[in-house]
């Protein structure tokens, strides 16, 4: 039996939570400067919630991509929390200890006792047991999700799930059944008005910004940071000027020169470069995708064709790091890297051999110097979302480098708003697109999410289960996801991952671009507790789901 009894340690959670009141809105900012020039106490923190602007409400925990800041974590919360910078044990959350069976098969859960939903009703075992085997939480492995006591869960499959942990118990957000019993159709509910169990609750919202507040029936306590305001802003240019200026607090984005925003001392910067930036296509044509780039051969031109230390250099100033093809984090995943061959993506572009693929495949070149087949030129479309200056300074110099090689690539930019509706789609040919990194270390969670055939959908309609927007489906991939996930033998998932990772090395349906800037800017000033390089209890950037609850957790105003 492999069991995690599991305690919060004074690292990760070491907040003494007091119960507080809700801030008038008329407080002062974090930034406001007293009569005598000095900071007041803080107790509002203000946060970038990205380009989409005007914001549309939506707390829906199931709309992956959409789902407003806050929403994982803040407001709703899973069993446990897995640090993607630690190899620590993951900290209790609803959760208080898990043990798996010696065959992986049960896991039985135990959670904490005595909690409350928001609305003030009780949390309970029937919640996990009802979240388990609701929406796209219940998989075809799932035999039986019941409860033993209030206080304990047991989890059956049909095959062993030591390897999805992680997603199991770090990634389900857990939802009141007495609320979404009578959703009917889960997927078209934007869910203004979340009764979660997090330490905040939904206070106002509008079309430029949202709030939340203190959750006054928190199972610690109200946190110190009362507010938590969400502002939306057009571009990552008007984030850094708003964080320059002291008119927010918190952002995750790119800045060439971070040293112009943090050099006056109250801001502070991280940058853990971990998840990989992207060209995702859409790959299969009989799933309805359309387009050149549905033939591999143009993949792979295209791949071997773009220029990645310029892009490094021009787009992110130098801040990133090597992606590789094999969607590893390196070093860190070192161990699951089965050819050494696969440890970067090409990092010198060559044209030439991008023309021996297409030539090898039956395209010819026109008289205009782009291939094309069967009288057909390769016209691809890229896009990226507006004011993602990184995304589209990278999208213009692959258009130009895939040029030199004879291939027409079109860059252009769009909304945010008007950016995920084709990519969940399927309704495009190529994207700028981020896949976030496995939270722990091992790229199971990767390859079930993004590669899996199991995570995707036809052209028109949303993944119900995973990320695999891409439409990427290939059955000796699909059998091996099912091998690694049914072992817990080092060995044999490695050999698992080895069959994977030749797979979607050579099919791209993701062409690995760079390892991105991951920077997180922060107020140090006003706020104390932020994750530092000697205490890297959370990964500090505000839109990742789950970690920026445990930071705001952490988080004390400056007296």
């Amino acid at each position: 039996m492999k069991k995690f009894s599991l305690a919060i340690t004074a690292a990760a959670m070491s907040v003494s939570l007091a119960l507080t009141g809700c801030t008038s809105s008329t407080q002062p900012s974090a930034s406001t400067s007293g009569s005598s020039g000095t900071s007041p106490k803080a107790s509002v923190l203000r946060v970038w919630a990205g380009s989409t602007t005007p914001i549309t409400v939506d707390f829906n925990p199931f709309h992956v991509d959409t789902a407003l800041y806050g929403t994982y974590g803040q407001i709703y919360e899973p069993l446990f929390f897995f640090n993607q910078l630690s190899s620590d044990a993951p900290v209790p959350m609803l959760g208080e200890s898990y043990e798996y069976s010696a065959d992986g098969k049960t896991v039985t859960i135990k959670i904490k006792p005595d909690v409350k939903w928001s609305d003030g009703q009780p949390l309970t075992a029937d919640d996990v047991v009802f979240t388990m085997g609701y929406g796209p939480n219940k998989t075809d492995k799932l035999v039986s999700a019941t409860a033993s006591d209030a206080t304990t869960v047991m989890l059956k499959y049909s095959s062993p799930q030591f390897t999805s942990a992680s997603q199991l118990l770090g990634s389900t957000m857990i939802v009141p059944k007495h609320v979404w019993s009578k959703v009917t159709n889960y997927m078209k509910e934007t869910n203004d008005e979340p009764v979660g169990s997090g330490a905040y609750v939904v206070k106002t919202t509008s079309d430029a910004s949202y709030t939340l507040t203190a959750n006054p029936d928190y199972r610690d306590g109200a946190p110190p940071i009362t507010d938590v305001q969400y502002l939306g802003l057009d571009s990552n240019q008007s984030g850094q000027d708003m964080l320059t200026t002291g008119q927010i607090d918190w952002t995750g984005m790119f800045v060439a020169n971070p040293d112009t925003v943090t050099a006056g001392g109250a801001i502070s910067t991280m940058n853990q470069q971990q998840d990989p930036t992207t060209i995702i296509t859409c790959s299969d044509a009989s799933k309805g995708c359309k387009g050149a780039q549905t033939d591999p051969a143009v993949r792979q031109a295209l791949n071997v064709a773009i220029d990645r230390p310029a892009m490094a250099e021009k787009a992110w100033a130098g801040l990133v790091g090597e992606a590789n093809p094999a969607f590893l984090l390196l070093p860190r995943d070192q161990q699951w890297l089965t050819d050494t061959n696969l440890a970067t993506s090409p990092q010198a572009p060559d044209a030439a051999k991008a023309g021996q693929i297409l030539e090898a495949a039956g395209y010819t070149k026109d008289d205009k110097g782009f291939y094309g087949r069967d009288g057909k030129e390769i016209s691809l479309d890229l896009f990226s979302p507006d004011g993602w200056t990184d995304y589209n300074d990278a999208a213009k110099l692959i258009s130009e480098a895939a040029g030199k090689a004879g291939i027409k690539v079109t860059a252009r930019t769009v909304s945010e708003a008007e950016y995920w509706t084709p990519v969940t789609n399927g309704d495009f040919q190529l994207a700028m697109y981020g896949l976030t990194q496995s939270v722990v270390a091992d790229p199971f969670s990767n390859y079930d999410q993004y590669f899996s055939g199991k995570s995707t959908a036809k052209v028109g309609d949303a993944p119900t289960r995973g990320q695999n927007y891409s439409r990427y489906s290939n059955a000796a991939v699909d059998a091996a996801v099912e091998a690694a996930g049914a072992t817990n033998d080092p060995a044999v998932k490695k050999a698992e991952y080895a069959k994977i990772q030749a797979q979607i090395a050579t099919d791209l349906p993701y062409i690995p671009v760079v390892l991105n800037a991951s920077q997180a800017f922060f107020n140090t000033k006003s706020f104390t507790g932020w994750p530092s390089e000697d205490n890297l209890y959370a990964d500090p950037l505000p839109y990742l789901s789950v970690a920026p609850a445990i930071v705001l957790l952490n988080l004390k105003p400056v007296a």
